[in-house]
């Protein structure tokens, strides 16, 4: 399988490359599309990733040296490079503490072999669920795995020394969970906010309507679906657009079939989906907590500011008090679909100019601002 290229017109590495090319890395637990453009744009760093999200798009890979590996493979590949600088995963991603652990013992052992200072940690955090609340893995082993995670939090972020906190209720829920991260390492909080997206000039249709995302629950599709009908009988010019695919595909293949102001586009190429966002009025994204995750920020709110779009959402998202505070909708998680519709539909009615949306942001990317802060170049 192809890992990876080295520059614009390379060729793909054909073979399991044993180091990486650049003494920046980027070490992450999957890697998508989304991650791939924003790799162009921040300063050059290798990329070492367990597993590709399906919305992985090969053709942005071209001029990044990516290295797909294990834990144990990463922390081989890393020990036998030049690594001067690491991005990880922030230390309550729990699922990758492990691999996190053993990539940072990899780096520091061959520091010292090498008689050569320890490679910069840093890394962004965007967490605002506590890993630990109820309900708790059940019996000795759950215990034991809980002990072991709290350890290796604590572990992890004694080694940071930089760290971007991308949310307000990130910074508050490391400040609950581990001060000590904070009273130790440089940090700063840099809203997870998007710049104005370049690739066009919005124009939203009056009444049309966006979801993008996986077609899953815990994205809120199906409280989305119920609360269309009630927007349509509000707004019988609304059109909805559902860009995606999942493990919903089917239910929402049915919900669409008899209804002709409702559009079904599956896993369209990015190009397509920026024209969609430039040309819809709202955004929906209702997220809703499951046992293991909570939505941290949300790519589509993200992208949909970005081209102009208003947005409704859950206060599951980080940037939920944002959005309130600027003419957004982030309503209870819980909201019935009267609720929902009612969101929308006022969202609509005021038909907000994207231009207005977009005075909101900042000029720089809040990832790009945060990447910069973090690992800066001299």
């Amino acid at each position: 399988m192809p890992q990876g290229t080295t520059g614009a017109g390379a060729p793909t590495r054909t073979v399991r490359p044993s180091t990486v090319r650049l003494p920046r890395v980027r070490l992450y637990e999957t890697v998508r599309t989304a991650h791939l453009e924003r790799a162009h744009e921040l300063a050059p760093a290798s990329i070492v990733y367990r597993r590709r999200r399906y919305d992985f798009d090969a053709d942005l890979a071209a001029g990044l040296d990516l290295v797909e590996a294990g834990p144990l493979r990463a922390a081989w590949v890393l020990g036998r490079s030049d690594v001067r600088e690491l991005e990880v995963n922030e230390p309550l991603m729990v699922s990758s503490l492990r691999r996190t652990a053993l990539a940072l013992a990899a780096v520091d052992a061959a520091a010292r072999v090498r008689r050569r200072p320890r490679p910069v940690v840093v890394t962004y955090a965007i967490a605002n669920d506590d890993p630990w609340r109820p309900p708790a893995r059940p019996g000795l082993r759950g215990r034991a795995r809980r002990a072991l995670d709290r350890w290796l939090v604590g572990h992890v972020a004694r080694r940071v020394d930089r760290v971007v906190h991308g949310t307000q209720a990130s910074l508050d829920l490391y400040r609950r969970l581990t001060p000590a991260l904070l009273e130790r390492a440089a940090h700063a909080l840099v809203p997870a906010l998007p710049a104005p997206c370049p690739c066009g000039p919005p124009a939203p249709v009056p009444g049309s309507v966006l979801f993008v995302g996986a077609f899953e629950a815990r994205k809120g599709v199906p409280e989305l679906l119920a609360a269309w009908p009630l927007v349509v009988a509000q707004r019988p010019d609304a059109r909805l657009t559902l860009v995606g695919t999942g493990p919903l595909l089917e239910e929402v293949r049915a919900f669409v079939a008899p209804r002709d102001e409702v559009t079904l586009v599956v896993d369209p190429p990015r190009e397509q989906v920026h024209a969609l966002q430039r040309t819809h009025a709202v955004a929906v994204l209702l997220s809703q907590r499951t046992r293991t995750w909570r939505e941290q920020v949300g790519l589509p709110v993200v992208e949909g500011l970005a081209h102009g779009c208003a947005v409704v959402t859950t206060t599951e998202g980080g940037l939920a008090g944002w959005l309130e505070e600027h003419g957004h909708r982030a309503l209870d998680p819980a909201a019935p679909a009267a609720d929902v519709a009612a969101a929308v539909v006022a969202l609509l009615d005021a038909g907000r100019q994207a231009a207005a949306v977009r005075a909101d942001l900042p000029a720089v990317d809040g990832r790009r601002a945060a990447d910069a802060w973090l690992l800066p170049t001299p």
